[in-house]
């Protein structure tokens, strides 16, 4: 009887372990229920960028290091959805408190002909002193990384030849404090999507 329960015992702690065991693994293969879109491991779309801030440092994803960075594509300009979007930003982060510390924002102008760096600055920082302008220095380098992208961009003609609007994908696309990219996220559709996207991201 003794060597019978015994039996018994050894069969439920293993039954328990593998149990245990199982359920670890589902809980690390369990992929986060991101708002967004997801587009983890996706080869797709630029992995890396190296572009000017308004400052003129080039900046790339190593400059970010340990941080979720943000890539907005817009310009000052805009009428609509690049202020909105990141005015959006601008709550998400308020709400995340301290923890916007760790979200790294960066605002990539497609209209470097008007959106000089000063202009620039002081446009993102309107929203929040932390975000970073972006600054193409010539065409061949706007067009780089809206290709690696895939952000389409073009001048509409406007009343003279200073007077035109740039019509733009909109969207933006979020990597994770690895530096790889994650998200890609449809621009003006309010602080609640980021806030809860990033906070996943950052938990991770």
């Amino acid at each position: 009887m003794r060597i019978l329960c015994l039996n018994r015992r050894r069969q439920v702690c293993r039954a328990w372990l593998l149990f245990c065991a199982v359920a670890m693994m589902a809980a690390c293969s369990s992929k986060p229920s991101f708002e967004n879109l997801d587009l983890t491991g996706n080869t797709a779309f630029g992995q890396n960028f190296s572009v000017p801030d308004t400052d003129g440092k080039t900046r790339t994803m190593a400059d970010f290091k340990g941080r979720l960075v943000v890539l907005v594509f817009g310009y000052t300009h805009c009428p609509d959805v690049c202020p909105t979007t990141l005015a959006d930003l601008a709550q998400a982060m308020q709400q995340l408190g301290g923890d916007s510390s760790r979200v790294q924002v960066l605002f990539v102008t497609v209209d470097p002909e008007r959106d000089n760096p000063a202009l620039l600055a002081q446009y993102v920082h309107a929203f929040n002193p932390h975000f970073v302008g972006l600054v193409p220095q010539n065409e061949a380098q706007l067009k780089q990384i809206t290709q690696d992208f895939r952000i389409y961009y073009a001048k509409a003609r406007g009343a003279t030849p200073a007077d035109y609007t740039v019509d733009h994908t909109a969207a933006s696309y979020v990597f994770d404090q690895q530096g790889q990219l994650r998200l890609y996220v449809k621009d003006a559709q309010g602080a609640q999507p980021w806030l809860h996207d990033l906070k996943l991201l950052l938990q991770h």
